[in-house]
């Protein structure tokens, strides 16, 4: 096998004042002077400069709910979005294996973010890239997709025809010389994000309320991200999950088969890593609301700075949320109302990018609408955030709903070769204990085939 190039630990990905100071300096350096430099491997976590989560804390004036809503930033990780973090896990795992060498090419199916996670990551690792996505994506991810050295193998629809690129990814990998880094699959996903995004969250909410996490917010694609609630119910008991899904397309609440347009999440599917065990409600957002959202962000400075917002953080929201986060954002809101939460209590959600990728889709939202005045702006603020309803909020702790989903997720995977038996062993506990628990062994892998 060739030698892996270092890279992180799950523990360093998790607490990266674990890593070498020398390593930690010179990684932070060259995030910004040479994204392209290996040694920014290092960088892929949650942590600032100070070893402090990146995170804003949404006030009341702005949400409409006593609660405080945490917002932790992928903007800051490598290429500009948390999903470099499941991409690089789900690599160094088959590297440290032996299942993927220097030979193979490696496929990333995705709607966008994994897609470039899987072209960064594969660039620093010496490896050829291919990235299977829609066709009707923002063209800035195309464009970033490419300027890492990915090629594109792209599928027809956009968002809601996820499901698509996860057959096209399947044919694909017939051809033995590829090696899929099958983000709805593979367990890797999911323990990147219960290990680093879930401790993450909750030292994210050190210091702020009462210093617990009372809710936790996901819009699933590859549902990797919902991962991080299972730890945050190990932390804290009483914490609620609740999965977010486009109003109009409603797969997992209602079997909703439509089309939406928030970029960066999945539907269609009840994704195989997806632990419906510690999923406690589904909220529906609507998807204009979203795009809605980040024209109020990034736009409607004054107008926020009016509402009295701190305007550190009213800069912030020019440039640290995409769609998806918007999406996030309501649903944690929707969440706190449902569940009556008080000043003390804390929603943490996640800001999977920036709007640096986002450009052209407000170009087409001006062109849908004749004019948008500060008066638009804020009747958007009022209707998205602030008078938040709850509606379309779907309680599935109950054992029927469980089976429901389980049912999904059966009709979805049992056609791509998973047997009856696996899928059934997934409706225990103890099936995703055990897949957690690997983290410490590959902590080891990986660090000895760092050592050679």
């Amino acid at each position: 096998m060739s030698k892996v190039p270092f890279g992180p630990t799950y523990d360093e990905m998790l607490q990266p004042e674990k890593i070498s100071p020398e390593v930690r300096a010179t990684a932070l350096k060259q995030l910004h002077d040479n994204e392209m430099d290996p040694i920014n491997l290092f960088n892929i976590n949650w942590k600032d400069a100070d070893n402090k989560v990146r995170k804003i804390v949404l006030p009341p004036e702005l949400t409409g709910v006593d609660a405080n809503i945490v917002v932790m930033l992928g903007c800051g990780f490598p290429s500009g979005s948390h999903k470099v973090g499941p991409a690089y896990s789900t690599l160094i795992e088959g590297l440290v294996d032996g299942e993927i060498t220097a030979e193979h090419t490696i496929l990333g199916p995705s709607t966008g973010n994994f897609g470039i996670g899987t072209a960064y990551i594969s660039n620093l690792l010496g490896l050829k890239a291919v990235v299977i996505m829609p066709d009707n994506m923002s063209k800035e991810r195309y464009e970033r997709i490419r300027k890492y050295g990915g090629e594109l193998e792209l599928t027809p629809g956009s968002e809601s025809d996820v499901i698509l690129t996860l057959e096209r990814t399947h044919e694909m990998m017939k051809n033995p010389k590829n090696k899929a880094l099958a983000q709805f699959e593979l367990m890797a996903n999911y323990r990147f994000h219960r290990h680093v995004t879930g401790g993450s969250a909750i030292e994210a909410v050190k210091g702020v309320g009462n210093g617990r996490v009372a809710g936790f917010t996901s819009a699933p694609g590859s549902a990797g991200t919902l991962a991080a609630g299972a730890q945050i119910k190990v932390a804290f008991p009483e914490a609620k999950v609740a999965a977010l899904e486009p109003y109009e397309c409603s797969t997992l609440a209602n079997g909703g088969l439509g089309q939406h347009r928030i970029e960066g999440i999945g539907d269609k599917m009840c994704t195989l890593i997806h632990n419906v065990l510690t999923t406690d409600f589904i909220i529906l957002i609507k998807d204009e609301e979203t795009v809605q959202g980040v024209k109020v962000f990034h736009d409607g400075t004054e107008l926020l700075l009016k509402m009295g917002v701190d305007p550190e953080l009213a800069k912030i929201l020019t440039y640290a949320i995409g769609p998806s986060g918007i999406c996030n954002i309501i649903g944690a809101i929707k969440l706190a109302k449902h569940m009556r939460f008080g000043p003390g209590d804390n929603v943490v959600t996640i800001a999977t990018d920036g709007f640096d990728r986002y450009d052209s889709v407000l170009e087409e939202l001006n062109a849908r609408y004749l004019e948008l005045t500060e008066n638009v702006l804020s009747r958007w603020t009022q209707d998205i955030f602030i008078q938040a309803d709850e509606e379309h909020i779907y309680d599935v702790r109950r054992s029927a709903a469980k089976q429901r989903l389980f049912r999904q997720k059966e009709a979805d995977w049992l056609k791509f070769g998973y047997s009856q038996q696996y899928l059934d062993s997934m409706q225990d506990q103890a099936f995703w204990e055990a897949e957690y628990a690997k983290v410490e062994p590959y902590n080891q892998k990986i660090l000895a085939q760092r050592s050679k």
